[in-house]
């Protein structure tokens, strides 16, 4: 997380007819989320975009620029910019260190949208902005110790203890997709073997079904099938027994009261929580088990996370916490 712009964030001040607001922007691999989002937690505008092959931060801008827009439009008072972007991230710094998903290696991203822009502006890496949200709005509420982890085309994980976010020495902590889970297992895109999100992905769960003889399904077809289907039944099984191992890792290092998951797989319902519950408490022998729950937020979570970022590069920290739900006006 960036600290406040220090060019002129002493004087922002809350608009006293209630319309300040900041831009947040969920940078994905496949999709630009964008928000123009209130003190009060209302989202006012929002803007999806594919994202381009190439010239992301060009074309970033632009939405960003389009964002601004439509907030004038609108009669809001723009105070501050955030983005919560995927890869290894140097928060401080503002630059995006790697990103496989972006072809990004050490991009100045803070510095080319505080120029762009000219407001405050803060850059977050996009898993720990959706933790951050979860833990101000979501099913991490008021917990100073908890886990999130997003399950999609790959996995990765927000880590919360004792209130403060675990980043690690260059920017990588929380890469739970590639720790190596099966010895000797199949072979992941990162070069190691056994990964969890070999196992445990939406692209992972649908390559193995295939493999397996089934037939070319989505990740939630197959959940679909469970009970019907054979190999259904058999990659679903590894996938939770992986998970669950992966969470008892998870347990005895970092201690969490609630581990929250997010991603496709968390609309797996029953078919998930039930089995991974009672597996996890099986593998911690001599403790009980955190709080296994379902993200409130879903997919909205880092782009509420890039707008909390945003108010707080504002100087504006203490807005999000008068925040107790979202609204959105189409």
């Amino acid at each position: 997380m960036s600290g406040p712009d220090q060019a002129g964030a002493a004087s922002l001040a809350l608009s006293t007819d209630g319309t300040t607001a900041v831009l947040a922007v969920d940078l994905g691999g496949t999709a630009m989320k964008g928000a123009v989002v209130t003190a009060d937690g209302e989202t006012v505008a929002q803007l999806t975009r594919p994202t381009p092959a190439a010239e992301v931060v060009a074309a970033l801008i632009e939405l960003f620029l389009d964002l601004r827009e439509l907030a004038t439009g609108l009669g809001c008072t723009v105070v501050g910019a955030g983005v919560a972007t995927p890869g290894m991230v140097d928060e401080e710094r503002g630059v995006v260190l790697y990103a496989s998903n972006l072809d990004w290696r050490d991009v100045p991203l803070l510095d080319a949208l505080r120029d762009a822009l000219d407001v405050p502006v803060a850059l977050g890496h996009d898993v720990r902005a959706a933790g951050l949200a979860e833990r101000t709005l979501g099913a991490a509420r008021g917990t100073d110790d908890f886990v999130l982890v997003p399950i999609g085309t790959g996995v990765a994980a927000a880590l919360v203890t004792a209130g403060g976010t675990i980043t690690g020495a260059t920017g990588a902590a929380g890469e739970f997709g590639h720790i190596p889970m099966v010895q000797d297992g199949e072979l992941c895109t990162c070069g190691q073997r056994g990964c969890l999100e070999v196992y445990v992905s939406g692209a992972g769960l649908a390559r193995r079904y295939a493999a397996a003889g089934g037939d070319p399904l989505t990740s939630s077809e197959i959940v679909g099938r469970l009970g019907s289907d054979a190999v259904a039944d058999t990659v679903w099984r590894e996938a939770v027994d992986v998970l669950a191992q992966g969470l008892v890792t998870l347990t005895l290092l970092l201690d969490p009261t609630v581990i929250v998951l997010g991603g496709g797989f968390s609309r797996a319902g029953d078919a998930l929580f039930a089995p991974l519950r009672s597996r996890v408490a099986a593998g911690l022998a001599w403790r009980s088990s955190p709080r296994i729950l379902r993200s409130e937020l879903g997919g909205d979570a880092g782009r509420i996370g890039a707008a909390i970022l945003a108010f707080r590069a504002a100087g504006l920290a203490d807005v999000a916490r008068t925040w107790t739900t979202l609204t959105v006006t189409p």
